[in-house]
């Protein structure tokens, strides 16, 4: 099954994001919390941990790209 990585919500300001670095690359295998990449917001850069477990099949959001809160960032192929 494939589920979704989000932009999160990190502070109650919070409105978009800014993708600074993947750390997981297209093809790479992840377990829960294995952080997948660093977000950038105004006050802060924040890791962006797995929730679950399976293959990293599609990135949607390149790094330098800013994203909405709650938008698609990329797909895991889960191992379910």
């Amino acid at each position: 099954m494939k589920k979704e990585v989000i932009m999160p919500k990190i502070g109650l300001d919070m409105e978009e994001g800014t993708v600074s670095t993947w750390i997981k690359k297209v093809g790479d295998h992840v377990e829960v919390d294995d952080v997948l990449l660093e977000i950038e917001t105004d006050k802060a850069t924040t890791e962006v941990k797995s929730s679950v477990a399976g293959t990293l099949t599609e990135i949607l959001a390149e790094e330098g790209d800013t994203v909405e809160i709650t938008k698609t960032i990329a797909w895991i192929q889960t191992d379910e």
